[in-house]
């Protein structure tokens, strides 16, 4: 900020500019009479670097004290009019000291003439009000900026929530009727269970282990709906099967955590759970141009003409808002039912990590 305690470079820009003032100053002492040029510098560069500082900080300390939003503009407009005379009379008070103190230690010194005063003190009071309303502009800037960070804050701070939600939203009865079965085989087949038990410990580290505010490789998401999956074919046996195509290039992009898992989780509640003979759930990715395509489909019951549920309602909904939340209007989500089928399909930006070099 111009005039405010700021790093280096700034304040050396700062410094420079007041500096080139100084020497147009110091051309116009040549122009309006017989100083010569080495005089001249020697006056008006220390100068005008002396009432840069003074009239930078005044200025910008002004600039805080009355804010154009919380001060009527008269008040504001004469507290830097009576600002601006004062500064600049002093400026030019200092001016004529100054060329005084020289003309007896520089030859060609000339005293300062009436007219040239007028044009000092003139030229002091426009440059304190373009100062001030630099500093204006400043704050204004600065001010925006702090609203885009707050605002991205809160945008990642929603993003954690909305995850932290989804979590709490994994099917109860999926745990419920994961530890039911892991009683139950633990007196029929304690093999079973052991392993069993050991595929819930892992679904449960990798989904807590995933990072609200950063995306994921698709990989490390179909290796949590494995995890989820390995636990479910437990209680349904050969009834739920599996299936994966994933397109070169599709599994290293990122994608938001957990955005399949309810998607997964519909397919095998609303759709395998409802059938007798079971069913398949098939996820399928793949790079289109600049969009990562992904469907998750499921086998559902031909008989049952609702093709969601509640809670598939609930699943698909979250996940519409997260794509929202992280991508605006360049993600989108369609689902539908084909006849013994249902699809869910998934178009968003493609992004991947990094090459950090080692």
């Amino acid at each position: 900020m111009i005039g405010a305690p700021g790093n280096r470079r700034s304040t050396a820009l700062y410094l420079a500019a007041w500096a080139l003032l100084g020497a147009l100053l110091a051309g116009l002492m040549v122009a309006a009479g017989d100083a010569p040029w080495g005089a001249s510098l020697l006056f008006a560069v220390p100068l005008a670097l002396v009432y840069g500082c003074a009239s930078g900080f005044s200025s910008y300390y002004l600039c805080r004290a009355y804010p154009l939003a919380g001060k009527p503009l008269y008040a504001v407009l004469g507290v830097f009019t009576c600002s601006a005379v004062c500064a600049s009379a002093l400026w030019t008070a200092a001016g004529g000291g100054f060329a005084d103190a020289l003309r007896g230690l520089v030859t060609g010194m000339p005293a300062m003439t009436r007219p040239f005063a007028a044009l000092m003190f003139g030229l002091g009071v426009i440059l304190y009000g373009l100062s001030a309303v630099a500093h204006y502009l400043g704050l204004e800037f600065e001010r925006a900026r702090t609203f885009e960070r707050r605002e991205l804050e809160m945008k990642l701070a929603a993003q954690e929530a909305e995850l932290r939600m989804l979590r709490t939203q994994i099917d109860p009865h999926f745990l419920f009727n994961s530890l039911n079965s892991i009683s139950a085989l633990t007196s029929i087949d304690p093999g079973r269970a052991r392993g069993m038990t050991l595929q819930l410990s892992d679904f449960l580290r990798r989904s807590l282990g995933m990072d609200a505010q950063r995306k994921v490789a698709l990989n490390e998401e179909i290796a949590l709906v494995r995890a989820f999956l390995a636990i479910e074919q437990v209680r349904f046996g050969a009834r739920l099967r599996f299936e994966e195509a994933i397109g070169e290039g599709a599994g290293q992009c990122l994608l938001p955590p957990m955005l399949l898992q309810p998607l997964v989780e519909n397919a095998v509640k609303h759709g395998i759970g409802n059938r007798l003979d079971g069913g398949t759930v098939r996820i399928a990715a793949e790079c289109a141009g600049a969009l990562l395509r992904i469907r998750v489909e499921n086998d559902a019951d031909e008989d049952d003409a609702a093709p969601t549920g509640s809670g598939c309602g609930i699943g698909l909904a979250n996940v519409r808002q997260r794509l929202l939340a992280t991508y605006a209007h360049e993600a989108s989500v369609h689902w539908a039912r084909f006849d013994a089928q249902f699809r869910v399909d998934i178009a968003l930006p493609i992004e991947t990590k990094p090459i950090t070099e080692s």
